[in-house]
């Protein structure tokens, strides 16, 4: 049986835009045995995979905060004997920086990853064996199965399919809407007196979800002056799923938990700031409607009329 390691530990987005990797290579490598290691954060979401037999949690975001402190020393002891423990046949790193890189190296199997002119960090390919080139121009998604199918040895097929299906996750007989205004990048952001503007202009049931203090603060600004608006309590990544897969629609900035709307297939607007859609626009089975661009910021009533259009 084959043994395959991938790793792609962050950020959301990218880990939802590895799914489909995952999906191509089960069809191709129904024998295979596929291990993923990510942020411990992420893990509850990666492990809703079917394709995903096992998952490696690593936790180099909290580490950073207190290198050197006894804990965090033997917490890293620990997660490296857990990536050397097994052999693999292959291990593929799509993250392309030199920290997924380095982890590669620590796992024991052939290294798999793109090649200087296709990597996001160039010093990630002196670990790599075998090193292939993907065009950069290429949709995130797409540069994951490109990658995954020329180091597994076959063609991607097809379509993206995240491997998530959104009538097992939702709750029938929900009726809200979903607002995802959190982004860590301040460039990506659609002003808050925006999506005021725009909850009182659609009306219904909205949910606002938040991932830090900021933006839990932003929810409850919003749900003050929104009727029907509420905020619910932090929970991990696999409830959070469920809110996404049960909404009726989603209205959101280039976030991770919008690209995990459109691999439900959740009808969706994408509003786009300070980012370029030809590369991160959400993909996905269901409606999406992509509105703005890298410095071009959508009206409110630009945005009212996409939800039109994709709930008709």
């Amino acid at each position: 049986m084959t043994e395959v390691l991938f790793i792609k530990t962050s950020s959301l987005g990218d880990v939802v835009h590895h799914m489909p990797a995952l999906t191509d290579a089960r069809k191709a490598r129904s024998d295979a045995t596929f291990t993923w290691l990510v942020e411990e954060a992420f893990a509850p979401l990666v492990q809703l995979h079917p394709a995903v037999d096992k998952v490696i949690p690593v936790a180099s975001r909290r580490w950073r905060k207190s290198l050197y402190s006894p804990t965090t020393m033997t917490e890293i002891a620990t997660s490296f004997h857990a990536i050397r423990a097994h052999r693999y046949d292959d291990v593929v790193d799509s993250q392309g920086l030199l920290r997924t890189a380095l982890i590669a190296r620590i796992a024991r199997g052939r290294r798999h990853g793109y090649d200087s002119s296709s990597v996001r960090e160039s010093l990630a390919t002196y670990f790599y064996q075998n090193r292939y080139r993907v065009d950069r121009g290429l949709h995130a998604v797409e540069r994951n199965r490109v990658l995954t199918g020329l180091a597994l040895g076959y063609e991607p097929p097809g379509q993206p399919d995240y491997g998530l299906d959104r009538a097992r996750f939702a709750n029938s007989g929900s009726h809200y809407a979903m607002f995802l205004h959190g982004t860590a990048r301040p460039e990506k952001q659609w002003p808050q007196t925006h999506w005021i503007k725009l909850g009182q202009a659609l009306g219904g049931e909205v949910v606002l979800p938040w991932g830090s203090e900021p933006e839990r603060t932003r929810s409850e600004r919003i749900a003050a002056e929104v009727r029907d608006a509420r905020v619910p309590r932090h929970v991990p990544l696999d409830q959070v799923a469920q809110m996404v897969a049960g909404a009726r629609y989603v209205v959101g900035v280039d976030t991770g938990l919008l690209h995990l709307a459109a691999a439900f297939g959740v009808p969706l607007v994408a509003i786009f700031t300070g980012s370029n859609p030809k590369l991160t626009a959400p993909i996905g089975r269901g409606p999406v409607h992509v509105i703005g661009d890298d410095g071009i910021m959508p009206s409110v009533d630009d945005v009212v009329d996409a939800v039109k259009k994709i709930m008709r």
